[in-house]
């Protein structure tokens, strides 16, 4: 995978050389370029922002500049797109753009799959009021050959860059990693390329210890708590179940643990759920929590 970002602060990313991302980096699964955006300035003091048009406080990042930005590292020509383009069709295609593959199931390992491979190069911009980034994303994503981040800064970037780039072909997305505002878009690059690049076959040194994570997985809930010796620390004891050494009761227990965690903190989950595909156990769970699990999916009684 191909991974081109670009900052006004490109040496932030120099993080990406450590840990698994690093590794990664060194075995050749992923190639990592952090771009200045100052690089494509031709004045003086190397401007990328100007005050907004309307009025207002602070800066917003120039078209220009992040223009001839991204078509060096997209391969294009600058053209010109009708003036009269609806803006209402282009905020359709930014929804559809960003609908996360319904054949992506949360694992990795696929990604010769013609149905789950992502074409061509994709642009993606942190934006706070723009959908969240889910592991859905992450897993679609992790089927692309190039990624192309671009990282705003002040009071963001101009709304015709995407809306350009979208009118050339270009699978544009633009992401929130939450209900708060950062800074720059440096941090939310960095989480979505560690949820994104994890998920790459040969990344992880076991890949089985993904499959069960948080959010993973055609009926994804939240992960059961993990424990490690000793037994008992402190006065608080590992349940005794995980030291029976019977591994159907374990896995029932942290599967019954999980539905419980998600019924509690994310209970959007649970309605999420196919109910054809829960076993007995789990519907006698989900029926002790308040669940009715007869219907298509499960609702609260």
């Amino acid at each position: 995978m191909k991974i081109d970002i670009v900052s006004v602060f490109p040496e932030y990313f120099e993080v990406l050389n450590l840990s698994l991302l690093g590794k990664a980096q060194e075995k050749g699964l992923v190639e990592v370029t952090a771009h200045n955006l100052r690089d494509w300035t031709h004045d003086v003091h190397h401007s990328v922002d100007d005050t907004p048009v309307g009025g207002g406080a602070g800066m917003v990042m120039k078209p220009e500049v992040w223009g001839e930005c991204l078509d060096e590292l997209l391969h294009l020509e600058p053209t010109t797109i009708a003036s009269d383009a609806n803006e209402d069709d282009d905020a359709a295609l930014s929804s559809e753009t960003q609908a996360p593959a319904e054949s992506a199931d949360g694992t990795a390992g696929e990604a010769d799959d013609p149905k789950t491979t992502v074409p061509g190069p994709v642009l993606i911009f942190p934006n706070p009021s723009a959908p969240l980034f889910t592991q859905q994303d992450a897993t679609e994503l992790s089927h692309a050959d190039h990624l192309l981040f671009g990282c705003g800064r002040y009071e963001g970037y101009d709304a015709r860059i995407p809306r350009y780039y979208r009118a050339q072909g270009v699978d544009v997305r633009e992401y929130s990693i939450g209900d708060y505002v950062l800074n720059g878009g440096e941090v939310a690059v960095s989480v979505m390329l560690e949820a994104i690049t994890r998920l790459l076959p040969g990344f992880m040194g076991n890949a089985a210890s993904i499959v069960e994570e948080s959010y993973t997985g055609e009926n994804a809930l939240l992960e059961h708590r993990q424990y490690t010796k000793p037994a008992d620390w402190r006065g608080i004891k590992v349940p005794d179940v995980l030291l029976s050494g019977n591994h159907a009761k374990v896995d029932r227990f942290r599967r019954d643990e999980a539905l419980a965690k998600t019924d509690e903190l994310r209970p959007d989950l649970i309605e999420a759920l196919d109910c054809t595909k829960l076993d007995k156990a789990d519907r006698k769970t989900l029926m002790a929590l308040g669940w009715e699990v007869s219907g298509e999916h499960p609702r609260r009684r």
